[in-house]
């Protein structure tokens, strides 16, 4: 079975600092494009940072300068640096990542989320 494990959320001050990780385990074809979104309460989920295999990656404008999004190829993992952090990127933060499970079509998969609480 293909899971995306998280660890890395919790309650964090104004202005402090957070990492997030997110694992894939299981029998995996390929990983493609992995990334966060997140999903505030009464507001739809949105993207926070993605990044393909290749690094290339695109950001959110409310995060650019702030939020940093890196992988590990080999260990499968993404990982988000959160700075700066400000009570409004309080959020259930899901890790996501496009992957093969076998040489067919590749499929999306999300992680359970992570509750990051940003505040004094």
């Amino acid at each position: 079975q293909v899971q995306l494990v998280e660890s890395g959320g919790g309650l964090v001050q104004p202005g402090g600092s957070l990492r997030l990780s997110c694992a894939a385990s299981g029998i995996i074809f390929s990983v493609n494009t992995m990334g966060w979104y997140r999903q505030a309460p009464g507001k739809e989920r949105e993207l926070v940072a993605i990044i393909t295999i290749g690094g290339s990656t695109n950001y959110a404008d409310f995060v650019k300068g702030r939020f940093t999004i890196s992988r590990d190829n080999a260990k499968r993992t993404v990982y988000l640096q959160m700075n700066s952090l400000k009570p409004e990127d309080t959020a259930v933060y899901y890790c996501y990542a496009n992957m093969n499970r076998n040489s067919g079509p590749a499929s999306n998969y999300w992680g359970q989320g992570t509750q990051i609480t940003v505040s004094s």
